[in-house]
């Protein structure tokens, strides 16, 4: 798996999304769509299900893996979805521990973490495992498609209520004094994009609000992912918001 070095440490370069054109067939005919396939994972049979049914309505989606932790490696291994909601707290398995080992699957999928709590402490650990989102649990139906979606498309995902947690745990905790020193490094163009990862947005909408290519973005955030030494968009995004280029919502 490549990896990104920072300080002499590696830190794998995770995450993978390939959708699949499926048959989705109405009254009016039958047509191709490119579907995501998701997993839900978490202990609660009751959240299992509610997310599941939730995230079967739209026709780009379905829902191949539904299980708690225990079952969870395997059958994500099984049926290789493009995105994983990941329950970070269960009984018989802690969600940071199959966080580490979905990841260490050959091309692994993206995963975001599912918290009942805003303040959840493993919040932060879950972000230095390499998690690329966090969501409550309580997301309404809406918000929760269109986060599978940005997830999908290369995006990060932090619920409003969450984020503070994460910008002041996890950046707060890491203490890097070098992060403005870094920024300030960056072309404009560069501190531009970095600015808009941290409001949590996708390659194609960054593409869109910048007026670049889908291709001149992905190279500006490996670029910035690189002189930040951070291992995913989720960290350059909390890194923006510690330096100031993002507002404080």
């Amino acid at each position: 798996m490549p990896t990104r070095r920072r300080s002499g440490l590696a830190q794998p370069l995770v995450g993978r999304v390939r959708p699949v054109d499926l048959w989705r067939c109405t009254a009016t005919g039958c047509r191709l769509v490119r579907v995501l396939r998701v997993a839900v994972v978490d202990d609660e049979a009751l959240v299992r299900s509610g997310l599941s049914l939730i995230l079967a309505v739209p026709e780009d989606m379905e829902v191949v893996v539904s299980c708690d932790g225990v079952r969870a490696v395997d059958e994500i291994a099984q049926h290789r979805p493009d995105v994983v909601l990941l329950d970070i707290r269960m009984p018989e398995v802690d969600g940071i521990t199959v966080l580490g080992q979905v990841l260490a699957l050959p091309e692994p999928p993206v995963v975001a973490m599912l918290t009942t709590f805003a303040a959840d402490d493993q919040v932060t650990a879950a972000l230095r495992a390499g998690a690329v989102g966090f969501l409550l649990k309580d997301t309404e139906p809406e918000q929760l498609i269109h986060a599978v979606r940005l997830l999908a498309t290369g995006g990060s995902v932090l619920s409003p209520v969450v984020t503070r947690t994460v910008i002041g745990g996890y950046v707060a905790a890491a203490g890097d004094p070098e992060v403005v020193e870094l920024i300030a490094t960056m072309t404009e163009r560069e501190r531009e994009v970095l600015a808009l990862l941290g409001e949590g947005l996708s390659n194609l909408e960054i593409s869109q609000r910048l007026f670049l290519s889908v291709g001149t973005v992905k190279e500006y955030v490996s670029t910035i992912l690189t002189k930040l030494g951070a291992a995913n968009r989720v960290r350059a995004a909390v890194l923006a918001h510690r330096a100031g280029l993002v507002g404080s919502g």
